[in-house]
């Protein structure tokens, strides 16, 4: 070859390469832009349109988008998961039929456990369509996984393996499986369904323990809530606990009690343990004690109205009455700092007379964001004034 066609073919050569990489930088930018326009999708059709665009032209990828895509639901709204989900499926669903399913690398992100919890499990799930004994070399491992759904697979595992261990007479392998899924377990039908064969062996289980149930109270009231006004009234406890105090109360003077429950579920029943009060405002309050800083989530139960507080700042509330009531039924993310938090729980019953409108109760759990447990560093209950 010739020096001027050596020329023409490294000319050539290096348009065929620059026209790749532009390419290739065009699809990356394309990419991105689609899926910003996914996460930009609001309420009542805002970037819906855009939306739907975004969706058709991901459609049209390959499997390089994968993960992409999956990367974008950290953070994204719950509106926009379910538009990313789609256009996911839709690409995976097109890498499957040529083969071209990137095995490996959703196994990977599965295996990530800070990544979004919905985003990893659907990347298991399109995993397992390709590759089914991936399922026997993760889930095991995911018995304390910060997914709970990765975690309640790990489980249900446990179980089964102890259930099938206690029907062949084996209760000694039985009863180290259950204890096994008993400490990853943090659904109530899960719990239950270890807790029983393990009782019948003759080991009980501390459940309040195990949930993470706050047992230990002082109450004081009750203060008006004629007309269900109390809600909204800022009564003195509102304003700073302090424990040796009395206060004018609906009934007369009223001070801080210590209670206790000793129900399995932390169930505190304010109408038997104190008075079925009517038309009242009750207040509890007790201590956490933190080793560090941490986030995490505090659980109630209660068919009343109710205000929390955690550490003098107003976490939630919510002015409702007698709508039924269930374990982790309200869910109230809060920052604890080291050492001791401070928890008031404002409790309202209405003056309403039926039957099924008398109950007058409430549980508090503090747990992480998978259910876990997250038990008080040696157990103080309220002892000392709080501002």
């Amino acid at each position: 070859m010739d020096y001027l066609s050596v020329r023409r073919f490294s000319r050539t050569a290096f348009a065929v390469c620059l026209s790749a990489g532009l390419t290739t930088a065009s699809m990356a930018a394309s990419l991105d832009e689609n899926i910003n326009a996914i996460r930009a999708v609001g309420s009542e059709g805002k970037g819906h349109a855009a939306a739907i665009a975004a969706v058709k032209e991901l459609s049209q990828g390959n499997g390089e988008s994968l993960l992409p895509i999956l990367n974008a639901f950290d953070d994204a709204s719950p509106l926009a998961v379910n538009w990313l989900r789609g256009a996911f499926d839709s690409v995976a669903d097109k890498a499957l039929a040529a083969g071209k399913l990137p095995a490996d690398k959703l196994e990977a992100f599965v295996k990530e456990t800070s990544r979004n919890a919905q985003a990893r499990r659907l990347a298991y799930e399109w995993l397992i369509k390709v590759d089914a004994a991936a399922s026997d070399r993760l889930i095991p491992g995911m018995l304390r996984d910060a997914s709970p759904e990765f975690r309640r697979d790990a489980v249900q595992r446990l179980i089964k393996s102890a259930t099938a261990a206690q029907e062949a007479k084996n209760n000694d392998a039985a009863q180290k499986l259950f204890n096994e899924a008993l400490a990853g377990a943090v659904d109530d039908d899960q719990v239950k369904a270890i807790v029983g064969p393990l009782k019948e062996m003759g080991q009980q289980v501390n459940l309040q323990k195990h949930f993470g149930f706050l047992t230990e109270w002082q109450l004081a009231g009750p203060f008006d809530n004629t007309e269900k006004k109390g809600f909204d009234i800022a009564y003195p406890p509102e304003k700073g606990v302090d424990l040796a105090a009395t206060y004018a109360g609906k009934m007369g003077d009223v001070t801080w009690n210590k209670f206790a429950t000793e129900d399995d579920y932390g169930v505190f029943n304010i109408a038997k343990q104190t008075s079925p009060y009517k038309g009242a405002v009750m207040y509890a309050y007790t201590t956490f004690q933190a080793d560090k800083p941490m986030a995490v989530e505090i659980r109630l139960g209660t068919p009343n109205a109710w205000k929390l507080w955690v550490n003098g700042e107003l976490a939630f509330g919510r002015d409702e009455y007698h709508r039924g009531t269930q374990l982790d039924q309200y869910r109230v993310k809060a920052k604890l700092k080291p050492g001791n938090n401070t928890i008031l729980l404002k409790v309202c019953q209405n003056e309403q007379t039926e039957e099924w409108a008398q109950d007058y109760k409430y549980q508090l759990r503090v747990c992480d964001s998978t259910g876990a447990a997250i038990l008080s560093k040696p157990a103080t209950t309220a002892s000392r004034s709080e501002k």
